[in-house]
């Protein structure tokens, strides 16, 4: 016992520290992807923090979450793999469906190629150029799985952050219409999450739905909303329809605009797909909008290939991606230094 509250004194207050930091960063700012990172050291202080409540067992405990993580780690690839099988039995075949399944194939050669490596030191297999080019293999594939793990945890957790519920104004993203006028199961679960969000508020926000019409569709987007909207008891005075954009930036330019040409308070949520969540605070943080984001549920299935698709959209910007390969050559450098010098 008095090993535990030994132990209690030390970490508590790092543990408390790190995740009062934590959390009003992400309260601050979002949108911003260091917060994942910051995200991911507190849970490893929380894991050392709750080690020390098992007392002379803490180093079992610990042996045991390393041991739950490997096996977590060499699952991953086969859920992966499971989950593009779905997508392309579910959703038919698609670049962007096949992203899951393509991730879990890669992630499965990084991690045989773990597996060979360690052979490689237990044994002493005489050829070292291979071995270290194996390593390489392994730091890359562990370096950009560690971002999108990241990624993913942490657009949970903002999921999961308590939000308040008086707001002015719900921006709702649109995506596209089932047969050019039908609204998808996708686009209605975004709906129903406002509608929830307005029944909530003890003053109604004004809903704004956002969206425009696709060359393939017979009205736009926004239109289609609003008719579900209507149908489901919100008056029309609580509706300003934003029926320009075509894209998720458009989205929330447009609909500031609209706010901003109105009077009184602005406290604004945005309201998409869970999955989208993130990448639509990045761009409303450059557009200059200050909102809470808000996500609506979406099948399991589709969730991770979905997730995947919002991170690579995200690392594909100029700033993420010169962070990322600077990172990356920083991660690698000692295997570069071994094999060339």
């Amino acid at each position: 016992m008095e090993q535990i509250i030994e132990n209690m004194h030390e970490l508590g207050p790092v543990f408390a520290a790190v995740w009062i930091v934590t959390v009003f960063c992400v309260i601050q700012r979002p949108q911003r992807y260091a917060n994942s990172f910051l995200l991911m050291f507190a849970l490893l202080v929380t894991m050392l923090f709750v080690s020390g409540l098992f007392g002379r067992y803490r180093e079992t405990f610990l042996v045991g979450c390393f041991l739950l993580v490997m096996l977590i780690l060499f699952m991953v690839p086969l859920m992966l793999i499971v989950n593009g099988v779905q997508m392309i039995r579910k959703e038919a075949v698609s670049p962007a469906h096949l992203l899951s399944l393509l991730l879990g194939i890669v992630v499965g050669i990084g991690e045989i190629g773990a597996v060979i490596y360690v052979f490689h030191l237990s044994y002493g297999l005489e050829n070292y150029d291979i071995g270290l080019w194996v390593l390489l293999l392994v730091m890359t594939v562990f370096y950009f799985s560690f971002l999108v793990l990241s990624f993913v945890v942490y657009s949970v957790f903002i999921q999961i952050m308590p939000h308040r519920m008086n707001f002015d104004y719900v921006i709702i993203h649109g995506c596209g219409l089932a047969g050019g006028e039908r609204m998808t199961k996708l686009l209605s679960n975004r709906v129903d999450k406002a509608i929830e969000i307005y029944n909530k508020c003890k003053v109604k926000p004004m809903l704004i739905p956002s969206g425009g019409r696709g060359d393939d569709e017979k009205l736009s987007e926004a239109q289609a909303m609003k008719n579900y909207l209507l149908e489901h008891d919100i008056p029309e005075e609580n509706i300003l329809m934003e029926d320009r954009s075509a894209t998720t930036r458009e989205n929330l330019r447009f609909s500031k605009s609209i706010i901003d040409s109105r009077e009184g308070t602005k406290k604004t949520a945005l309201v998409s797909s869970n999955y989208h969540v993130y990448r639509c605070l990045r761009y409303a943080r450059e557009e200059g909008l200050k909102c809470t984001g808000i996500g609506a549920d979406v099948a399991l299935y589709y969730w991770p290939s979905a997730l995947i698709r919002e991170f690579i959209a995200i690392l594909l910007t100029k700033k993420f991606i010169l962070w990322a390969l600077i990172g990356y050559l920083i991660f690698i450098a000692p295997v570069l230094y071994a094999m060339y010098v």
